[in-house]
């Protein structure tokens, strides 16, 4: 079968399910290890006995389909385009359910939109203060958005009730970052500060949370991102001055502090194996950090500032300070591919699960939404 129209088959299955009609008439080939080894690596565990072979093959479905966006990630195609913010958009995020046909947006005006998926119209504007948000995320669950603000407060809006939920009074500056995992919350701020928040919900639905300071992470500047990798065990932070700082998570203890950049640190994140991090910055550079010896392995200059990417451990999605999303091959340092897009600077994306679909959002206070086309 053709290796486009097998991708798009795969998609389609993971997106919709199976479809009645057969789709495929050969038996499939053997499993080809060493093309999805880096996901296998990235594994916080190994296999239970229990799991059935229904549950392992629709794994290796999706990591197939996932290797299969990547090697065709020139192929996207711009299908819509949304004004909806008056500044800046900081933040994206989207429902894991798919009964909730919606994307949730942060912005330098101060507001956390709903924007509908299907209706294309905006649902929702809420304003938590008259200062900007910085970054989004929905909890899981997809009940709770939460925003992070430069009135150093995070926000905890509940979708179901249409209200603010909570407030969380953490910080001594601006909020710039927050990440979520298994009732913790980590916070990002240009207090110089990384805190590890323990959220504890209450029995009775609406009431308020309870939040525990866990750990406080030092720096001697600000810090302006935070990434976890994808076993939940390590945190990299990068400050406004070019370093970049890697966390055990269970001790809180900073492994290894780098001076990477020439300038703020846009954006960081492990590779899938957690062997590697990526970094970028206003210098207009990639690094490529070795995770366990501290040492950088790849510069790649960029020619202008990338404020924010997606990455397989090998090529590298990034948005541009010029509006274009490039793609590049982050071993030899060159670009696949240049996708026009925005009309200002690129400043947040989205990228779905199977790697197939993007959002992104801008300067040019738009929202883009992208899909491969085969």
């Amino acid at each position: 079968m053709d290796p486009n129209e097998r991708v798009a088959l795969l998609t389609q299955i993971l997106e919709f399910g199976q479809t009645p009609r057969q789709l495929f008439t050969i038996p499939h080939p053997r499993r080809i290890i060493q093309n999805i080894e880096w996901l296998s690596q990235a594994s916080s565990g190994s296999r239970s006995p229990a799991e059935s072979p229904g549950e392992e093959s629709f794994e290796d479905l999706t990591a197939e389909s996932i290797v299969l966006a990547w090697n065709n990630m020139n192929r996207l195609k711009q299908l819509e385009k949304h004004k909806i913010h008056k500044g800046t958009i900081t933040g994206i995020a989207v429902p894991s359910s798919s009964s909730l046909s919606a994307v949730f947006t942060s912005s330098q005006d101060s507001t956390l939109k709903m924007f509908s998926t299907t209706s294309k119209m905006l649902q929702r504007s809420i304003s938590f203060s008259n200062m900007a948000l910085s970054s989004c995320l929905i909890l899981p669950g997809d009940t709770t958005v939460v925003c992070s603000s430069w009135d150093n407060n995070i926000y905890f809006y509940s979708i179901a009730f249409g209200r603010q939920q909570d407030v969380l009074i953490g910080h001594d500056d601006a909020v710039s970052k927050i990440c979520w995992h298994n009732d913790r919350l980590y916070s990002a701020s240009w207090d110089s500060t990384v805190k590890v928040w323990r959220c504890i919900p209450s029995e009775v639905l609406g009431s308020k949370k309870r939040f525990e300071l866990l750990a406080e992470l030092e720096h001697d500047v600000s810090v302006n991102t935070i990434n976890l990798n994808g076993a939940y065990t390590l945190l990299a932070s990068g400050t406004k001055e070019g370093t970049i700082s890697i966390w055990d998570v269970a001790t809180a203890s900073v492994l290894r502090q780098l001076a990477c950049h020439s300038g703020t640190v846009s954006d960081a994140a492990f590779s899938p194996d957690s062997r590697h991090l990526l970094s970028t910055g206003d210098d207009g550079y990639f690094k490529v950090t070795d995770v366990q010896t501290g040492t950088i392995l790849s510069s790649v200059t960029t020619g202008q500032p990338q404020r924010c990417f997606k990455w397989d451990g090998n090529t590298v999605l990034s948005g541009s300070h010029s509006g274009e999303l490039l793609l590049w091959d982050i071993v030899s340092g060159r670009i696949i591919e240049r996708i026009s897009g925005h009309g200002g600077a690129v400043t947040c994306m989205w990228m779905s699960e199977q790697c197939s679909s993007l959002i992104t959002g801008g300067e040019d206070k738009q929202i883009l939404f992208w899909k491969q086309q085969y």
